[in-house]
C-alpha cells in the first residue's frame, strides 16, 4: 500500500474540521430551537385582533363570582320609561343568568360560572333562594317541561323530574343528551322550550372568527319523545337568547357578532327563522352586510338570511322575550325585550341595558329603544342584565349575573 502524501493528509483534517463546524452548528442550532418557545396560541377571544389592536388593553370582563348584599345593590339607580316601578326582586344568587318558571311558580336560574341552579320561591311576599344543583358545569340553560326541569350543562343536557316537590331534596338527574362539543368558547348553552314540546339551544362558534366544523355555529332541535337532533339554522355565531313569536310560533334569538373589526362594526343582530336551512352568515358576513375582512371575500352577503334588527356593536344581547303579558302599555303587546349584558371589545363601552324592540303584526321590527338603564354609569359598571322573563301576572324579570340578583319591573297604574 502506498503511504499518504503530505496533501492527502491535509486534505483529509480539512474535511474533518468541515465535520464537525457542521455538527457545531446542527448541536448550537438544536440548542437555539429548544430555547426558543413556539408563538403562544392567542385565547379565543383575542382571534383576529390586529397588530394595532394587541395595545388597545381590552379584555373580556372578568364574571360575576359573588352575589352583592341586597343592600349594596343600587336599584334606584335603574331607570324605565314613565309609568313603570323598578325593585329588587330577589338577591343572593351568585351569577344568576338565564330564568325559566315552573307550573307552580318557582322560578329556576341557571349560571354560566359557579356551577349552581337555583330555584326562587316567594314566601309571604318575600323571595327565598335556594341552590338545588351544584357542582355542574356551564350549566346556563334552563327549561321546564311536564314537571321537569331541564338544565343544559356544556356538553350534555339534564332532567331533574317532579323538582317543584323536591326543592329541598332534589333528585339525582337524568341525563337526557350527552356527547355534545366541549370547546369553552361560546359553548354555554341557551335552553328554551319550542311550541312543538322540543328543547332548543345553540352550539356557538369555537373561537371569535374561524370557519367552524359542521356541528358549531347552529342552533339545535332536539326531540324528547324520539331523541333525534337536528339542526334549524346555521351561520349564527354564538346565541345566548331566543324565543318564539307567540302568533306565528317563528323562532326568534339574539346573536352576538364577532370582536376585533372596529369599536362600531359588526352590530349584533336579532333574527328570525322563516324556513328551513337558514343561514344567517357567519363566519362569512356579519349584521347582514358586511363581509368579513378575513373570510368574506367573494361572498355576497344578499345569499345569507337578514337580521330583522341591528342592535348596536359590541352590546352582547343575551336573553330575549316576547312580551305576552297585559299588565304593560297595549303598544308592548308582542313587542321583544332583550338583555344587553353589555361591551367589552369596545374603547367606550354600551349596552348594559335592556332594549324593546318593536314587532309588527306583519313580523317587521323596529328600531330598538332602551327600555331599563342605569347600570352603566360612564364607563364603570355595577351590573349586568342577562335574561329577561314575563311573570304571571305580566311584570317583567331581569336577572343580572354580577350583582346576582332578580330585579322586577312593573307597570304602575
Amino acid at each position: 500500500m502506498d503511504k499518504p502524501n503530505k496533501n492527502q493528509f491535509a486534505r483529509a483534517a480539512l474535511r474533518g474540521r468541515r465535520s464537525i463546524a457542521v455538527a457545531l452548528l446542527s448541536v448550537c442550532g438544536a440548542a437555539a430551537w429548544a430555547q426558543t418557545p413556539a408563538p403562544a396560541i392567542p385565547p379565543s377571544w383575542a382571534q383576529g385582533r390586529t397588530a394595532a389592536q394587541e395595545g388597545m388593553n381590552l379584555s373580556p370582563h372578568p364574571p360575576g363570582m359573588m352575589a352583592l348584599d341586597a343592600s349594596d345593590i343600587p336599584t334606584a339607580s335603574l331607570m324605565a320609561p314613565p309609568g313603570f316601578k323598578v325593585e329588587l326582586w330577589a338577591s343572593g344568587a351568585p351569577n344568576a343568568r338565564s330564568m325559566a318558571f315552573g307550573s307552580k311558580g318557582t322560578l329556576f336560574v341557571g349560571t354560566r360560572f359557579v356551577g349552581n341552579v337555583y330555584a326562587i320561591v316567594d314566601k309571604g311576599g318575600k323571595r327565598e333562594v335556594k341552590t338545588i344543583a351544584k357542582g355542574l358545569y356551564r350549566p346556563n340553560g334552563v327549561a321546564f317541561k311536564d314537571g321537569s326541569l331541564y338544565v343544559a350543562e356544556l356538553s350534555r343536557i339534564l332532567r331533574y323530574d317532579d323538582i317543584e316537590n323536591h326543592l329541598d331534596n332534589p333528585p339525582a338527574p337524568v341525563v337526557v343528551l350527552d356527547g355534545l362539543p366541549k370547546d369553552e368558547a361560546h359553548g354555554w348553552k341557551y335552553l328554551t322550550l319550542g311550541p312543538d314540546g322540543n328543547l332548543y339551544f345553540q352550539i356557538g362558534s369555537p373561537g371569535n372568527i374561524v370557519i367552524p366544523p359542521y356541528t358549531h355555529a347552529t342552533i339545535n332541535r332536539f326531540n324528547l319523545k324520539t331523541n333525534k337532533l337536528e339542526v334549524v339554522a346555521m351561520g349564527v355565531r354564538n346565541s345566548v337568547g331566543m324565543d318564539f313569536h307567540p302568533v306565528t310560533k317563528e323562532l326568534w334569538f339574539t346573536n352576538n357578532a364577532r370582536d376585533w373589526v372596529t369599536d362600531d362594526l359588526p352590530n349584533d343582530t336579532l333574527q328570525r327563522v322563516t324556513h328551513k336551512g337558514a343561514h344567517f352568515g357567519f363566519p362569512f358576513c356579519h349584521q347582514g352586510d358586511l363581509p368579513d375582512p378575513e373570510f368574506g371575500g367573494g361572498r355576497d352577503c344578499a345569499q345569507f338570511d337578514q337580521p330583522s334588527a341591528k342592535l348596536g356593536p359590541h352590546v352582547a344581547a343575551l336573553g330575549m322575550r316576547f312580551y305576552t303579558g297585559s299588565m304593560f302599555p297595549a303598544s308592548y303587546k308582542g313587542s321583544v325585550f332583550i338583555a344587553e349584558h353589555g361591551s367589552w371589545n369596545r374603547s367606550k363601552k354600551t349596552g348594559y341595558q335592556v332594549v324593546n324592540v318593536p314587532v309588527g303584526p306583519d313580523g317587521k321590527a323596529g328600531q330598538p329603544q332602551p327600555f331599563l338603564t342605569g347600570w352603566l354609569k360612564g364607563e364603570d359598571f355595577w351590573g349586568r342584565p342577562a335574561d329577561v322573563q314575563t311573570m304571571a301576572d305580566g311584570s317583567m324579570l331581569v336577572s343580572d349575573d354580577v350583582a346576582g340578583a332578580i330585579f322586577r319591573v312593573s307597570a304602575v297604574k
